[in-house]
């Protein structure tokens, strides 16, 4: 596996601090080492941020899995395939083939699928470009000192755990830290690995985003693309809960909440702004201008009605009819989705849209991509709190957003035990509809889902979370390219 960063992916941000282009014309045309990237920021401290910026550009940039496919658009695209996965998000038309094998379960079993290839080269793309910053800084080990290099390694390690961690979800049928899941690369010059284990890979991923939130606690962004201690102790939420780790997740969720600055979306904003970085409820995002050249392949193209492309033209991505059905009908929520064509499928054309509301308007993409926020918090702070046996913190919090989106949430007083964990775990799922965290919330809960009847593929019938059919394969190029792995 070669380990160096595509300079395609990174030209772009490297040129905003103004890098004289002499230097990148004199070193090779496809790759960038972790000594250029040294020698560079020796020059110019501020390239260290450019460097990292290239990394934040892959995660919307199409074709970085490897592919020219209309599913192939980064981190939201892998959030569009575990949402279907999850069967939580219906594919509801199939005109253009695209999402059909995600939806009907046959890429993950499938080691040959081009799925499981784009995924895994996706991962470990940012996996490759975070350790030649890291290296470029020095190395895994280094103490710095300096805050702007402690602010780029506190951001470089943080990508690299989120890769990592996104990788074990999807890899992985659940947490058994015994198991050999992944090959493990923290330096540009390792060799094919093996198959580290599940402890191995997740013990990696602690050690990261400690430090990076160590490291990032004095840095004020420039803006929510970049890491900042919040979103690096949130990504560290998420692992520790995928581990089981509920009572180290518990006050790192409830700090965020508290200490983070962001204010949970109201009613209004849950029905009207799912689509602007400055959402005070939004921690971390893509700002997406006119620059970015996003049209018909991107997250808004494949989700959103009012955008020029498949979501509009029949391929509608809708909410399952049972999971539609529990959402209580006083909920604001229950408003985010409508039949608009009449098919019996629900889609999101109250959440996500372009501002203009013109079926298939917007033909240039300046909506914006959200990876992370504030509510996610909530419901993690309320799932661990109860799972460690804390009920009346996991109430109150449960409590604070609902209060946001029914008239009352008493309800959440009479509940206990299973019960509340059920709750906790199906308000999971309504808040966070199509952005990609119910796949993550069923692998942690150890859930059984049973598909609805809008379903195209398999209606009424029920998978386990481990069930290898919601798991991607290691893919045929990684077999046939690593001798380690057979």
């Amino acid at each position: 596996m070669k380990n160096k960063i595509i300079v395609s992916l990174i030209a772009g941000a490297v040129s905003l601090v103004g890098c004289s282009k002499d230097f990148l014309e004199t070193e090779p045309t496809e790759f960038i080492s972790s000594d250029q990237v040294n020698e560079a920021v020796e020059l110019n401290p501020e390239l260290g941020v450019s460097y990292l910026n290239g990394l934040y550009v892959t995660m919307f940039t199409p074709g970085t899995g490897g592919t020219t496919r209309h599913d192939d658009f980064g981190q939201k695209g892998y959030d569009i395939f575990s949402d279907m996965l999850s069967s939580d998000m219906v594919l509801g038309g199939l005109n253009y083939g695209w999402y059909t094998y995600i939806s009907e379960m046959q890429s993950t079993v499938d080691f040959t699928s081009s799925a499981n290839a784009q995924v895994w080269r996706y991962y470990y793309t940012i996996i490759r470009g975070a350790n030649t910053v890291i290296e470029g800084l020095g190395g895994n080990d280094i103490t710095l000192t300096d805050a702007g290099s402690r602010h780029v390694m506190g951001q470089a390690k943080a990508m690299r755990a989120y890769a990592y961690f996104y990788l074990a979800q999807y890899f992985a049928e659940g947490y058994n830290p015994s198991q050999p899941i992944l090959p493990i690369y923290t330096d540009t010059d390792a060799p094919n690995q093996p198959l580290s284990t599940t402890q191995e890979v997740y013990s990696l991923m602690v050690d990261d985003l400690t430090e990076a939130a160590e490291y990032l606690a004095d840095f004020n962004r420039d803006s929510k693309s970049q890491i900042d201690q919040y979103v690096a102790k949130g990504l560290l939420v998420y692992v520790y809960a995928a581990m089981g780790d509920d009572a180290m997740a518990k006050p790192l969720a409830k700090d965020i909440v508290d200490n983070g600055g962001f204010a949970l979306m109201s009613a209004e904003e849950v029905t009207g702004v799912f689509n602007d970085i400055n959402t005070p409820g939004w921690m971390w995002g893509i700002d997406i201008t006119l620059d970015n050249n996003l049209d018909l392949i991107s997250w808004w193209g494949q989700m959103d009605v009012f955008t020029y492309s498949y979501a509009w033209v029949g391929d509608v991505k809708s909410i399952d009819d049972d999971l539609f059905a529990s959402i209580a009908p006083e909920d604001i929520r229950k408003t985010q989705f409508e039949d608009v064509y009449g098919i019996d499928q629900r889609a999101p054309v109250n959440k996500f849209y372009a501002p203009g509301r013109t079926i298939g308007g917007q033909r240039s993409v300046t909506t914006d991509y959200i990876y992370m926020r504030v509510a996610e918090f909530y419901l993690l702070h309320a799932e661990t709190a109860a799972k460690t046996g804390d009920e009346a913190a996991a109430k109150a919090t449960l409590k604070a957003l609902l209060e946001q989106r029914v008239p009352d949430a008493s309800y959440i007083d009479a509940l206990s035990g299973q019960a509340l964990l059920d709750e906790i775990y199906l308000q999971t799922r309504i808040e966070l509809w199509g952005e990609g965290k119910s796949y993550l919330a069923m692998k942690r809960n150890r859930a059984t889902i049973t598909r609805g009847p809008n379903h195209l593929s398999f209606p009424g019938e029920s998978f386990t979370y481990d069930d290898d059919r919601l798991t991607f394969e290691i893919p045929q190029s990684e077999i046939q390219n690593n001798p380690n792995i057979n």
